[in-house]
């Protein structure tokens, strides 16, 4: 997987793109996020509009990226999930822990 980022009025956008699928594929990703919560940034955005695949490993890498933003006292969102990530998401219900949003737009206007 790779990843760019950019940010806005405190909001750390990670463009995902690939495939999400091992622990290699979230090492660099979650050192990213940790840096820059040591840097002050908290509130994050997934946006998944080119991420291609992610399996039961990337989605704890999800949710290890939501604990580690919670824990320092923000949120992490997603943005712009696939049809077959969406479903992923129902299925183990983890939509319910994580904010889902349709677009970047919608989900940078509700922090």
């Amino acid at each position: 997987m790779e990843f760019t980022h950019s940010s806005d009025n405190q909001i750390i956008t990670y463009h995902l793109k690939g495939r999400l699928i091992g622990e290699y594929d979230g090492t660099a990703i979650t050192e990213a996020v940790s840096n820059d919560i040591a840097n002050g940034y908290i509130h994050f955005i997934l946006n998944l509009k080119e991420l291609e695949h992610v399996n039961s490993v990337g989605l704890g890498v999800m949710v290890t990226l939501l604990t580690k933003a919670r824990k320092a006292g923000g949120e992490l969102r997603l943005a712009c999930p696939s049809t077959i990530i969406s479903s992923m998401l129902m299925i183990t219900k983890l939509n319910t822990i994580f904010s889902v949003f349709p677009s970047v737009e919608d989900a940078s206007a509700n922090f």
